[in-house]
C-alpha cells in the first residue's frame, strides 16, 4: 500500500517548465438554442502567442442526442472507456458501475471499501490511470470517516459482475473532509500527473494556509509523491486560495482550467497558474487586489452553482448545479472571448459533470438525487451531447 504522509511545505521553489495555465450549495434554452448571460467576465493572464490563437464563434449551441442511461442513483464521477463504454461513480453507495455507451447496459464493478458517505461526500472523482489500457487501474476520490483520500484499484473484467474491482491501494490521503465543500474532482493532466480538485471543508482559514490539503488543485504523480517542478518544493500543492474546486479540464495547448462554487455572490472559471492565490476567502469572484488570481468568469450563484467541466470545440463547458443548465465559454488563450451562453435551463435539471466524448460530442451527467435537487421532477442520467 502506498501511503501519502508527506507534509505540505511551505518553502518557495522555481516554478517547472508545465502547464502554464491557468461554491455555492447547489438557467439557457432547450436543447439547441442558447442565451448570452448577463453573467461578468474579467481578463486572464495574456501574452502574444495567446493573440495569434484561433477564436471560436461568440455563440455555440447544443443539441442532446440521446439519453445513454436512465434511473441513476447519485450519480458523480465518470470516466470514459477507451473501447467504449462508461466508468460511472455512485457517490452515496459506494459503487463503480461500467455503462454501455451503445445500449445503457450497466454492470456492477463493486463497492469502494472505506466510503462514508454524508452531505456532499461519499465516492466523488474517479479517473483512469494513463496507462489502462495495460495496467486496469482506475483511481477515485472518496470521503472516509476522517478525510478524503485518493485509492487505486485493478479492474478485472473477467472476474463476475460485482467482483471486477481489486483491493484499493490508498494513493493518497489526509485531505479535509466536512459535511460540505470536499472538492472531489480528480484527472490525469497531458504530463501524466494526477490532479485533484479539494476543498475547505467549510474552514475557509485552510484556503489560504499552504501547509493544509483543503481550499486547493493538489499535482501528484500516480504514486501520490509531488510531482516534478510543483511551485513550492516538496509540495502537492499546485495552487491555493480555493473554496471548493469541482471542475479540471485542460485545452488543446494543455493549459489548465478550473471551476469553483463560490459562496453568496460570485461563482468562478478559473485559468490555473502553478503557484497563484485565488483569492478565497479574501476575495469572491474579480478583485483589485494584485495578490489574487482574477477568474476568466463568474456568475451569480442562483446560475451556476459550477461542478464538472471539459474542453471541446474552442471552449469550455461548464455543469451547473443550483443553475440546472450547461454554459458554452469560449476561449482565446486563457481569457472568455465572448460572453458565456447557457443552454438546456431547466429542462434536465441539475447538472453535475461532463466530460469529452470525442469531436464535438459530450458526456453529461445530472444530479437531482444529490439531496439538493427534485428527484420527483426528473430522473437521474447520462446524457449524450453534440456542441459546437
Amino acid at each position: 500500500m502506498i501511503v501519502q504522509r508527506r507534509a505540505v511545505t511551505t518553502a518557495l521553489a522555481a516554478s517547472a517548465l508545465l502547464l502554464a495555465a491557468g461554491c455555492s450549495s447547489g438557467g439557457g434554452d432547450t436543447p439547441g438554442g442558447g442565451s448570452a448571460s448577463s453573467s461578468s467576465t474579467a481578463p486572464g493572464p495574456s501574452g502574444s502567442r495567446e493573440t495569434a490563437e484561433h477564436t471560436p464563434p461568440a455563440t455555440g449551441s447544443v443539441r442532446v442526442v440521446r439519453t445513454v442511461a436512465a434511473n441513476l442513483k447519485t450519480p458523480w464521477g465518470l470516466a470514459p472507456l477507451s473501447g467504449g463504454g462508461l466508468l460511472l461513480g455512485d457517490r452515496d453507495d459506494g459503487t463503480i458501475t461500467r455503462i454501455d455507451d451503445r445500449t445503457g447496459k450497466k454492470t456492477l464493478l463493486g463497492s469502494v471499501p472505506g466510503v462514508s458517505a454524508a452531505g456532499e461526500g461519499g465516492l466523488l472523482g474517479i479517473a483512469l490511470a494513463p496507462g489502462h489500457a495495460s495496467d486496469h487501474l482506475v483511481y477515485a476520490y472518496l470521503t472516509t470517516d476522517s478525510d478524503n483520500r485518493i485509492v487505486r484499484m485493478l479492474y478485472d473484467t473477467k472476474k463476475p459482475s460485482g467482483e471486477q474491482l481489486g483491493a484499493p491501494d490508498t494513493v493518497f490521503k489526509g485531505i479535509p473532509k466536512g459535511t460540505i465543500h470536499n472538492g472531489g474532482r480528480i484527472a490525469f493532466g497531458p504530463d501524466g500527473m494526477l490532479y485533484a480538485g479539494t476543498g475547505e471543508s467549510g474552514n475557509r482559514g485552510l484556503s489560504q494556509d499552504r501547509d493544509s490539503l483543503g481550499g486547493k488543485i493538489l499535482r501528484m504523480t500516480p504514486e501520490g509523491e509531488p510531482a516534478p517542478g510543483n511551485p513550492f518544493g516538496d509540495s502537492v500543492v499546485y495552487s491555493y486560495g480555493h473554496r471548493n474546486v469541482q471542475g479540471l479540464a485542460w485545452d488543446d495547448k494543455q493549459r489548465l482550467f478550473a471551476s469553483e462554487f463560490g459562496q453568496d455572490t460570485w461563482d468562478e472559471l478559473n485559468a490555473i497558474k502553478p503557484g497563484d492565490d485565488y483569492g478565497w476567502p479574501i476575495a469572491e469572484g474579480k478583485s483589485t487586489d494584485p495578490r489574487f488570481h482574477g477568474p476568466i468568469a463568474q456568475w451569480r450563484t442562483d446560475e451556476a452553482s459550477p461542478s464538472g467541466i471539459a474542453y471541446a470545440e474552442g471552449s469550455i463547458w461548464m455543469a451547473g448545479l443550483r443553475g440546472e443548465r450547461l454554459w458554452r465559454i469560449p476561449l482565446k488563450g486563457t481569457q472568455s472571448s465572448a460572453p458565456p451562453q447557457a443552454f438546456l435551463k431547466g429542462t434536465y435539471g441539475r447538472l453535475r459533470t461532463v466530460v469529452p466524448a470525442g469531436g464535438n460530442k459530450l458526456w453529461l451527467t445530472t444530479s437531482n438525487t444529490d439531496g439538493r435537487g427534485d428527484p420527483s421532477g426528473t430522473d437521474d442520467r447520462i446524457l449524450e451531447v453534440e456542441v459546437s
